[in-house]
């Protein structure tokens, strides 16, 4: 059984006297804390914290981060309190334990939203000090490697949560050693059967390819020998959820995959990277394609390699990895290297700068975390950005930029800065115009082109890909749709009002803010809002302002003309919506009803769909269109034609020509001679709907046409 006293000897191989000491002095108040307590394995519960701190110990963590390991289930599980910590060892540690805690103490319905507010809490803590999350990947990684004792639904669950966030998360902080493990350890607990078969090959396997893994290891190491280039050639294993995905995802068998031989190569400087990478391309011949240079672009988590597939004796394809030692540390520790240390040396460039990519992450999660409407919101942008194969593209200037594969131009714009996506409205690729929609690939030169007063597009969220323009795009549309529904709710309540021959600016100053208790919200803007989005009625708040206001109300009572229609444009935003079923346009008659959540829908005055309403004259009130519109607007017709070859093509040319656009078309064959075209046209009025009509009807062969409406 593991003992301090080993974990102390591990430790002064890299820490001073008096830091062991006060490790060990954690452990012993961690034991007194959990006194009596067990793990589900029925073993004193402080083999658990050892053991977490041991794990850390083979990272080379300061002292710091083994005592908040020892400790960081004592707030939570016993009676001691934060305060308690600071007072004995200091308020680093309390602070770290805090963040390790897992905060069962606040209870929720859903578990779903207790996790992610759990994930919420721990961003926070690592905002403070990036060293709690990589605690909490060594508590993590030690209750995989016990959950023996728990039941295999509760398994589950826990291997799916360390599948999607813990080990992408060490991933992301190029934590390779722990995120290997964590994702075998899960693949096991949710697929036993496969991860046991795929370990029984992997092991029959190894023993068929012992002797040809040595003769390519030793072929490269006589290559390294004969050039005086320094270096150690090493195997390289494939872990096993690695070929699982692999035999999934590319449709390959276990044989193909294994086919592939993997070798490291361990040098002393980044020159000698290079020069090793022309030995080996010279022993073998390079598959073209497959050379990536992660030195000159190290990837997010801060990894640096050099990459290459060449062609062994047979045809047989051989992977090669060539990095320098430090290279290799931050390969398998990522940022923990930022604390790998001897006594008085200093931290290394290259682990500073992880530590950095780090943070910078962090502060991205944290900016996510500002804009997300929720916690599951919040949990979902950090999922979707936590994996990424990574593509560079450039700035004008030549900097480089980094993003996911698959990324469009506004992902990029929003990389840049959230007000440059935010008003975005076209880009060049390569000098030359593209859509916004464009997938990015490597190499490509970017500008983005924006305007005042630009404003993000709901479609946006279809092809955007990178939580940060998610929760960008997203927290934009919600503060444009607050604007608007409280410009439109001033509006409405207003025409209320103008029925009782007032107006928001009459009342008596202070008579709205004195009743807004008595209406159910807190400020004027909220209850502006409500009404704008329909949850709330115009006329019912006004007639209790009035009522408020006068001795006997009922005696004066409403006009119906009020302060007339309200007036529309179509550019008012996300408030006014245009019903589907009758499509008005600018010219017909409109009538408007607010719908929950979507402000006012406008109907045109005759729609059918607006006949249980018309008895209740407070649910409508009359619209009018702007002189000005400064927009389209679609609107369906159904056209009887003879079916002959070319029609489509003659229509749209036709439509086209009238400077209208098609947006949907379909044709219905009624029988052999004749077919019915349903055309959705986007048209400026119903004057320009006219024009169009008439140029429709003077084709040949065409017969009735009719606007859909209902």
């Amino acid at each position: 059984m593991f003992t301090i006293d080993d974990l102390a000897d591990r430790l002064g191989g890299y820490l001073p006297p008096e830091e062991i000491c006060q490790v060990k002095r954690a452990f012993y108040y961690a034991e007194q804390a959990h006194d009596g307590q067990r793990r589900r394995s029925g073993e004193p519960y402080v083999t658990h914290p050892l053991a977490v701190a041991n794990i850390l110990a083979n990272m080379h963590m300061d002292h710091q981060s083994l005592m908040a390991a020892m400790l960081h289930d004592v707030i939570e599980d016993t009676g001691v309190s934060k305060e308690a910590l600071a007072e004995q060892f200091g308020e680093a540690v309390a602070e770290l334990v805090d963040g390790v805690s897992k905060l069962t103490q606040i209870t929720f319905e859903d578990k779903a939203v207790a996790q992610a507010e759990n994930f919420q809490k721990m961003v926070l803590a690592m905002s403070r000090d990036i060293r709690v999350i990589i605690v909490k990947l060594a508590d993590r990684l030690h209750n995989m490697r016990t959950l023996g004792a728990l039941r295999p639904d509760k398994k589950r669950r826990i291997a799916r949560e360390t599948l999607e966030i813990y080990a992408r998360i060490a991933s992301r902080l190029g934590i390779n050693t722990i995120r290997v493990e964590l994702e075998d350890l899960s693949f096991q607990a949710l697929h036993p059967m496969r991860s046991e078969r795929i370990k029984r090959a992997v092991s029959k396997a190894r023993g068929h390819r012992r002797s040809t893994i040595r003769q390519v290891q030793t072929s490269l190491q006589k290559c390294l020998d004969d050039d005086q280039l320094p270096g150690t050639v090493i195997g390289r294993q494939k872990h096993l959820l690695s070929i699982y995905k692999k035999m999934r995802d590319q449709r390959k068998s276990f044989a193909e995959i294994m086919d592939v031989f993997g070798f490291r190569i361990i040098t002393d400087d980044v020159d000698s990277c290079y020069r090793i990478l022309g030995a080996v391309h010279n022993l073998y011949k390079p598959v073209p394609g497959r050379f990536k240079d992660y030195i000159a672009i190290p990837k997010a988590n801060g990894y640096q390699s050099l990459h290459t597939t060449l062609f062994g004796s047979g045809g047989m394809p051989i992977e090669v990895q060539i990095r320098t030692r430090e290279m290799e540390a931050m390969a398998n520790n990522g940022i923990a290297a930022h604390w790998l240390y001897k006594a008085g040396q200093t931290e290394r460039p290259i682990a500073a700068g992880s530590h950095a990519r780090a943070r910078e992450w962090v502060r991205g999660l944290l900016e996510m975390q500002r804009h997300a409407g929720n916690s599951l919101e919040f949990i979902e942008h950090v999922k979707n950005d936590l994996f990424p194969d990574d593509i560079y593209v450039f700035t004008p200037k030549g900097d480089i930029m980094e993003l996911p594969q698959g990324a469009t131009v506004i992902d990029f714009a929003y990389s840049v800065h959230t007000d440059i996506g935010n008003s975005c409205i076209a880009c060049r690729i390569d000098r030359h115009l593209a859509p916004l929609s464009s997938r990015l690939e490597s190499g490509q030169t970017l500008e983005i082109i924006t305007a005042p007063g630009a404003r993000p597009n709901t479609t946006w969220l279809s092809f955007v890909i990178t939580a940060k323009a998610r929760s960008a795009i997203r927290h934009a549309l919600k503060h444009q749709q607050h604007t608007e529904s409280v410009q439109l709710g001033r509006r409405l309540l207003n025409k209320a009002l103008g029925d009782f021959e007032t107006s928001l600016e009459e009342l008596p100053e202070g008579h709205l803010a004195a009743h807004l208790d008595e209406l159910g919200v807190k400020q004027q803007d909220e209850l502006l809002e409500s009404i704008g989005l329909g949850t709330r009625m115009a006329y019912a708040v006004a007639r209790r302002l009035v009522e408020a206001l006068q001795d006997a109300p009922e005696t004066r009572g409403p006009r119906s003309d009020g302060h007339g229609p309200i007036v529309i444009s179509g550019a008012e935003g996300m408030v006014i919506n245009f019903a589907r079923c009758c499509h008005p346009l600018p010219g017909d008659p409109v009538i408007g009803h607010t719908s929950v959540g979507k402000g006012i829908v406008v109907h045109r005055a005759e729609c059918r769909n607006l006949d249980d309403l018309r008895s209740d004259p407070e649910k409508l009130f009359a619209l009018e269109w702007s002189e000005t519109q400064q927009t389209d607007f679609p609107v369906a017709l159904r056209i009887h034609v003879e079916s002959r070859r070319g029609l489509v093509a003659e229509l749209a040319g036709l439509v086209t020509d009238a400077d209208a656009n098609i947006e949907r078309i379909g044709i219905e064959e009624r029988d052999a001679r004749l077919s019915i075209v349903n055309l959705t046209l986007a048209v400026h009025d119903r004057v320009h709907l006219a024009r169009i009509i008439k140029r429709i009807r003077n084709l040949p062969h065409v017969g009735k046409i009719q606007r859909v409406t209902n």
